[in-house]
């Protein structure tokens, strides 16, 4: 599939330089089951596919703009609150309390937002070059590339959500955010969360560090950012074990209004991808999964797909 095979290929790499592992990591296969429910806002995730194995020690997310960004004129990409009867945007869009820059040289900034308001409190230090911000509800990572500050990645330290987005094609100067993801034990308490202890970022690698409240950590390093796609590298200490270790939360409403409309997995031993579409979907063991958009939706047309791939467990003992 044209679409998959476009996100899989080789990316261009902040060039830090990584040693060959003396023992190769085994590759696993991983259990990705479809919890996802009808709706029809579109500013509710109602879709939900979580990753889950115990033997996981490493995996990879990538977000690449959709097959079709090269023919797409314009976006909409503000709230759409059609059939939206118990959310609004009065109820959805409350302004800060304050901001504050965690991290800022001359290539990246790192800035945090705090609100009077959020569904799941808790209070998740954030702490980069030896600065520590308390109660911050949302993390942005800025890149300057070409002349311009581009927002790339968005953390919400109290629920443990993520979104990625590449650096926007030339020819529309911006793009959308789409699907958000979770990295760590994810648990569920009204909607699927992952509970953070605290979130360190280490500028000169570009690497977040995440302490789960359940025990355990990850890092996740920033690996490869260009104008096609941004990939992430994360590792587990230990492997999650008892809950799903990754999820992908996003939005269906249909075909044309989605911004995930359908999956592809590949399975071992098949000897390609099954693309479903995402509410047929049920459940797979798959060693790479494809969620996306093979046409545009009528809202947030530039969003990427997402990739989680390359999944490895611990090196086996020699």
């Amino acid at each position: 599939m044209r679409i998959v095979k476009g996100l899989l290929a080789a990316a261009v790499f902040f060039g830090l330089a990584f040693a060959a592992p003396a023992v190769p990591a085994e590759s696993v296969a991983v259990a990705v089951v479809n919890a996802s429910e009808p709706a029809l806002c579109a500013e509710k995730d109602n879709v939900t596919l979580t990753l889950a194995s115990a033997a996981v020690r490493r995996f990879r997310i990538e977000a690449a703009h959709p097959a079709y960004i090269g023919g797409l004129d314009a976006d909409r990409r503000g709230p759409d609150w059609t059939d939206c009867h118990d959310i609004s945007a009065e109820t959805s869009s409350t302004p800060p309390l304050r901001r504050v820059v965690v991290y800022e040289n001359a290539e990246i900034r790192l800035i945090g937002y705090g609100y009077a308001q959020f569904w799941r409190r808790a209070d998740v230090p954030v702490r980069a070059d030896g600065r520590i911000e308390h109660g911050l509800n949302l993390v942005q990572l800025w890149v300057r590339r070409d002349g311009r500050a581009e927002e790339v990645l968005v953390i919400y330290p109290a629920d443990g959500y993520w979104r990625i987005r590449p650096l926007p094609p030339a020819h529309l100067g911006a793009s959308a955010y789409g699907s958000s993801f979770l990295i760590g034990p994810v648990e569920t308490e009204r909607r699927p969360f992952v509970g953070l202890k605290d979130i360190a970022f280490d500028p000169p690698t570009m690497t977040f560090t995440l302490s789960f409240a359940r025990g355990g950590a990850a890092t996740v390093r920033l690996d490869a950012l260009d104008r096609d796609r941004l990939a992430l590298d994360a590792a587990f200490d230990p492997p999650v074990s008892g809950a799903p270790f990754a999820a992908l939360r996003s939005m269906y409403v249909s075909e044309g209004n989605a911004d995930v409309a359908r999956v592809g997995v590949r399975e071992p031993e098949a000897d390609g991808w099954r693309e479903e579409p995402i509410m047929r979907f049920r459940q797979a063991a798959a060693t790479d999964v494809w969620a996306g958009r093979p046409t545009p939706s009528r809202h947030n047309a530039s969003a990427p797909d997402l990739v989680f791939h390359r999944f490895e467990a611990a090196p086996a003992d020699r």
